[in-house]
């Protein structure tokens, strides 16, 4: 029997509130068994969310903590870690000059994630947690994670991803926001209530439709609640519905310093403790869920599932990525698209895709640009069916789709832009401050979309079958359809010169039955 591999690996988070570093031993199965796991606070969100940049003083603190973790990672000889950096940083405005400093002082690179891809890692982390608690599968289940600088809301229901959305209530941001108002009124918790429901009341009209029966919880001070609530029991973190009730009637008549005196807590932890629970006591009062799970899992947890993921290339990644899709299609859904139409481009798309891939030359990741953009590919039309592209282009710029980097999802909304009558032209400023290796895979994925778009211009799916042969400098597209398709054919024409010019081969279409 073959020896099971093994590695170990580290993950850093440089947070808003604390920088935390986990080292695991992870298998090619994709377990991680934690070995050490480091914290410090740091004061980086309190200055952003306070100041708009991060003070000097707080980033020689960052860069001092930094150099130890990374003096552990060289103790340790690991060659495999990444560090990330969420809110905080990603919001200041003196970001760059920060990210420079802890390079320069450090010798580590903090990549700077936005919301979707901290989603991405959390979602990872949840289904990693979900997958030995059975007793999750067929339920409705509201993910709850409450972070510095926002609140990230996950519905699953028969192990896929229903919904997901991201508020910037976080914990840390509603005391930065509101600061000014503590000193002026005798009930700042009753103010700061009120300001959340606010700004979460929508969900009212949400959540029941999944009728909810299990509630996760994450970050938040969440230890601190627990050991404000109840005891560890059998391994297993649980918070009843009526022990978090007491509390928040208790903490909701305290000030931040009498919570301090009397839950013995750190001011940071005090400071954070009053949103946390609100938040976490309004969205249980919204579910059929009498407790609240809470695994424990983290961002370093997600970060180091997927780094296993990609290391190994496990059975778990295939599943991230559904998620994925699933939130697309919500978004597709929302801006009400042609769900038969994109459904068949998408099919359409990743067969020629297939097909073709001596030809394009292009690997995975791509492939996966392009099945989002084929699913979003018309969503303009819900502004206008006029220049709609562009509108498709504009709409899935601002989206946060999961997982996408600021840089991909660019790209997946350049393909989106050119499904239709326009060809990239470094005259659109859209595609001008693409670099030249995006240009490149904007333009091929967005002759495959066109052509795919061509085969269903109807938008009747005529074509019921599709293989593509490749001969010299001609690649032919053979058809199978039961109606006819001579408005196919039209539109399938008109985009042959421009495939050839990007492709190097010729399409040609012949029908065969």
């Amino acid at each position: 029997m073959e020896k099971e591999k093994y590695e170990v690996m580290a993950a850093i988070d440089v947070g808003s509130n604390s920088l935390r570093m986990m080292i695991a031993q992870v298998t090619s199965e994709g377990e991680i068994i934690p070995l050490e796991d480091l914290y410090m606070p740091t004061h980086i969100g309190k200055d952003t969310f306070s100041y708009g940049r991060i003070q000097v003083e707080s980033i020689h603190d960052t860069c001092d903590t930094l150099k130890g973790f990374l003096k552990i990672i060289k103790d340790y000889k690991l060659k495999n870690y990444r560090a990330v950096s969420t809110s905080g940083i990603r919001e200041a405005e003196n970001r760059e000059y920060v990210l420079e400093q802890i390079k320069n002082r450090t010798g580590l690179e903090v990549e700077v994630i936005n919301n979707a891809q901290e989603r991405f890692l959390m979602s990872k982390a949840i289904r990693s947690y979900m997958a030995n608690e059975k007793k999750f599968t067929d339920k409705g289940i509201l993910i709850i994670d409450i972070r510095s600088g926002g609140v990230e809301i996950s519905v699953y229901s028969e192990g896929s991803l229903r919904f997901t959305e991201y508020m910037k209530v976080g914990s840390l941001r509603l005391r930065e926001i509101l600061a000014s108002l503590e000193k002026r009124t005798l009930d700042f918790p009753g103010l700061m209530e009120e300001f959340i429901e606010s700004r979460i009341d929508f969900m009212k009209l949400i959540l029941p439709k999944f009728d909810i029966k299990s509630f996760v919880g994450l970050g938040g001070e969440l230890k601190t609640i627990i050991k404000l609530c109840t005891k560890k029991k059998n391994n297993k973190f649980q918070i009843k519905k009526e022990d978090l009730k007491k509390l928040y009637e208790k903490v909701h008549r305290l000030t931040t310093s009498q919570i301090i005196e009397e839950f013995s807590l750190s001011k940071n932890q005090a400071e954070i403790l009053l949103p946390s629970i609100i938040l976490f006591n309004s969205f249980l009062e919204m579910t059929n869920a009498n407790s609240i799970f809470a695994p424990m899992v983290s961002l370093r947890h997600g970060l180091l599932v997927h780094m296993v993921d990609d290391r190994f290339n496990t059975a778990r990644k295939k599943e991230a990525y559904d998620d994925i899709i699933t939130s697309v299609w919500h978004i597709g859904k929302k801006y009400s698209i042609d769900e038969v139409h994109s459904r068949f481009i998408e099919k359409i798309a990743l067969s020629i895709f297939d097909q073709s891939k001596k030809i394009h030359v292009l690997g995975e990741t791509e492939r996966f640009y392009l099945r989002v953009a084929s699913i979003l590919h018309d969503i303009g039309k819900y502004v206008n069916h006029n220049n709609h592209d562009v509108h498709s282009y504009n709409i899935i710029r601002f989206q946060d789709i999961m997982g996408l980097s600021d840089s991909e999802l660019n790209i997946v909304a350049n393909i989106a832009r050119y499904h239709s009558d326009e060809i990239p032209n470094l005259s659109h400023d859209n595609y001008y401050v693409l670099d030249a290796g995006e240009k490149i895979i904007v333009s091929k994925l967005a002759v495959i979309l066109r052509i795919a778009e061509a085969l269903d211009i109807s938008h009747k799916q005529k074509i019921k079958k599709l293989e593509i042969n490749n001969y010299s400098k001609e690649l032919h597209f053979n058809v199978w359809a039961d109606q006819n398709i001579m408005l196919e054919k039209w539109t399938f024409a008109s985009n042959v010169n421009f495939f050839e010019e990007v492709m190097g081969s010729k399409p040609v279409i012949r029908c065969r039955g």
